[in-house]
């Protein structure tokens, strides 16, 4: 079964792709934000290309647990996108998963400049991968 992840982000919004298995999870690509519509419809076209049978939209709640502004408008988007593909698509906890998308490329001392094009689909495979793991066990 394969699975999306989006980290949704201002600018950029970052895709990571199971395996069929459901088993491991890798960088997809990173979509520059236009407007949600825009790219609702780009993920729709990435979840026929790949056959994907579910999504899992980042859920950008604080580190309080609380629902604030950000995580409101993951909600609308997550709506939105409900319209334009027929998977199911389930918010997930995202904190900290850019923060350790960061630390991991500033590990393989990439530039910041390169960073900054890639750290979304590396936020979205560290959501993924954590996603996949959370349903292993």
């Amino acid at each position: 079964m394969r699975t999306l992840a989006i980290d949704y982000g201002e600018r950029r919004v970052g895709l990571a792709l199971s395996d069929p298995t459901g088993f491991l999870a890798s960088s997809l690509k990173v979509i520059l934000r236009e407007s949600d519509k825009q790219v609702a419809m780009d993920i729709a076209k990435v979840v026929e290309e790949h056959e994907v049978e579910q999504i899992v939209l980042g859920y950008p709640i604080t580190l309080q647990g609380e629902v604030g502004k950000k995580a409101q408008h993951v909600e609308s988007f997550s709506r939105l996108l409900g319209q334009h593909v027929s998977v199911p698509i389930t918010l997930f906890d995202e904190r900290l998963t850019t923060v350790s998308a960061q630390r991991v490329l500033i590990e393989a001392d990439m530039s910041r400049k390169k960073r900054k094009t890639v750290v979304d689909a590396v936020a979205a495979t560290i959501l993924l991968q954590t996603y996949l793991d959370s349903k292993s066990h």
